[in-house]
């Protein structure tokens, strides 16, 4: 088995594991720091629209023997403001230009096809009309919001309002973010960056729920035992599936990354550059989220119950009362070592368990050791 496999197994079952939701008010922080740099983000640089949402017209030449640069200042003092060309695989060039109309379309239609050396013809035109984008930045939204309901429905269903909340929460992060990046960097927007952030929101929700599944699991009669708080539950719960979202995470990192970096920085494709880059920083937030932010949250508003309160104070006492031997262990300890007394009522019966009553036969101290059972003859 691989280091990574070994280090797996340890973690689900208790054997090892890092406190992240004993430190959760430092992840916070970094969170709070993070998303208010991307908020400033859209504030100071704002997001650059495309054409798709502001209007404009995108033109598509043959093979040319003129280079991107070039096409661009030709584009730029025809239409009086910036452009923006790409370099197609057929050796054509894509130039986008926004807030023209029809009338302005034809001129620079006319300059190009002369100073590229290329038919007029051959040049073709696509116009896009500002009331276009807008009714599609309209159908995103409702699609977000939609989708947002639905999941806070299903969550409070499937597991219950303070999960559904959480979730809520985390999602709301990694858009910020990611369209803070976006802001940061200064990539356009535009159809397909829209596609990549309604699919990050899938991605986002699918390692959350992981671990939630996981905490409803372990935490099924979490009142009747006194060797864990809720927190340290939680704590076990994103331990145990840890190394389960770091693979899935790396897994679809992978095929994004050579999308972004790859297709988009070398072969120049700018579709690609829109849904790769929101997609590799959705799907990292994601992870991250669902580690950080979500099951700490959750662990938080649990702990606000009556129940949970005093939850947490038999296990103190009861470890108070222990002394040494009740000390809690480093998390993600397994349940047989756990501070207190093994044969307590409520104690894990066996290694890796985490609730449930220990059975033991009744014993005669100083009686039948060392002999099997039946009567003396």
């Amino acid at each position: 088995m691989s280091r990574l496999g070994n280090l797996g197994a340890k973690l689900y079952r208790g054997e090892v594991g890092y406190d992240f939701v004993g430190k959760r008010k430092f992840w916070y922080a970094v969170s709070i720091l993070i998303t208010i740099t991307a908020i400033a983000g859209l504030a100071v640089r704002g997001l650059s629209m495309g054409i798709e949402f502001q209007g404009g017209a995108v033109f598509t030449t043959p093979k040319t023997s003129v280079s991107a640069p070039q096409a661009e200042t030709v584009a730029e003092d025809a239409a009086g403001h910036d452009a923006l060309v790409q370099e197609l695989g057929n050796g054509g060039l894509r130039i986008q230009i926004s807030n023209v109309d029809t009338e302005k379309s034809d001129e620079i239609r006319d300059t190009l096809s002369r100073e590229l050396d290329v038919p007029a013809e051959d040049i073709n035109a696509d116009l896009v009309g500002p009331s276009w984008g807008s009714q599609i930045a309209n159908k995103a939204w409702t699609g977000l919001g939609v989708f947002m309901i639905l999941v806070v429905i299903y969550l409070a269903i499937a597991f219950e309002w303070r999960m559904a909340l959480a979730a809520l929460i985390a999602l709301i992060h990694d858009i910020t973010i990611t369209v803070g990046v976006y802001a940061l960097v200064g990539f356009e927007v535009t159809v397909g960056t829209v596609i990549g952030l309604l699919t990050i929101l899938g991605y986002s929700l699918y390692d959350t729920v992981v671990v939630f599944d996981s905490l409803k699991e372990s935490s099924k009669d979490a009142t009747k035992q006194t060797r864990w708080t809720y927190s340290e539950i939680a704590n076990r719960s994103i331990n145990a599936t840890l190394v389960r979202s770091i693979n899935t995470t790396a897994v679809a990192l992978l095929p994004v990354g050579a999308l972004l970096f790859i297709g988009g920085g070398f072969l120049g494709a700018g579709m690609l550059n829109d849904i790769s880059l929101s997609l590799f920083v959705g799907l990292a937030a994601g992870a991250y989220s669902s580690i950080f932010i979500a099951t700490p949250l959750v662990a938080d508003f649990k702990e606000t119950e009556p129940q949970m309160k005093a939850l947490k104070r038999r296990v103190l006492a009861k470890r108070a009362q222990g002394g040494d031997e009740g000390e809690p262990q480093p998390a993600g300890a397994t349940a047989g070592t756990v501070g207190g007394d093994p044969d307590d009522e409520g104690d894990g019966a066996e290694t890796g368990s985490l609730v449930g009553p220990r059975r033991t036969q009744p014993t005669s101290r100083g009686r039948g050791r060392g002999r099997p059972s039946g009567k003396r003859r």
